[in-house]
């Protein structure tokens, strides 16, 4: 069962003030990131809109092209596609928006102080994000690492050594 947790916060652009809700989620992993990515989004569709009194389906939601093209529903669902690359997205190229990729690894270790961080310690360091006193805090954080809005990261967490979980963290709105 995934966790969740949205962080609204403010990002600070040339020329003023930017809002974006920040989400968070851990759910399961067996080695298939888009496997995990597809499961989580179906649990948090059922979430927020199980009703089915505005989409019947997640296909439903993705063909509301407005809808999506303006507000998003800030969460996952706003992700439609794993990259294997963990090069940086660039905002001037329309391909990356969307997309979930690898933190890289010299990042999970600068964060987590090993190439095989757990549950745990993905845990206090959204907490100790959630918790900056200033927003520069918050940018040097783990969250803070995915910089570009409509997009997210992820990162394999471990139990015992063995891979278990992903954490996955990112932002939308503008």
């Amino acid at each position: 069962m995934p966790t969740a947790t949205v962080w609204p916060f403010t990002i600070f652009r040339e020329g003023g003030l930017m809002g974006a809700s920040g989400w968070d989620y851990v759910t399961r992993y067996d080695g298939d990131v888009e496997a995990a990515l597809a499961t989580l989004q179906a649990r948090v569709f059922q979430e927020e809109y199980g009703d089915g009194a505005t989409y019947q389906s997640l296909d439903d939601l993705y063909e509301d092209e407005e809808f999506m093209g303006t507000e998003g529903t800030h969460t996952i669902l706003d992700i439609d596609r794993v990259v294997a690359t963990d090069d940086p997205p660039v905002p001037s190229r329309a391909s990356d928006y969307g997309t979930l990729r690898p933190l890289t690894l010299s990042r999970v270790v600068h964060h987590f102080g090993t190439e095989r961080p757990t549950i745990e310690q993905y845990g206090e360091l959204v907490s100790a994000a959630n918790d900056a006193a200033s927003h520069e805090e918050h940018v040097r954080s783990l969250l803070g690492e995915c910089r570009m809005r409509w997009t997210g990261c992820y990162v394999v967490l471990y139990s015992n050594g063995m891979p278990t979980h992903l954490a996955i963290f990112g932002f939308s709105g503008d």
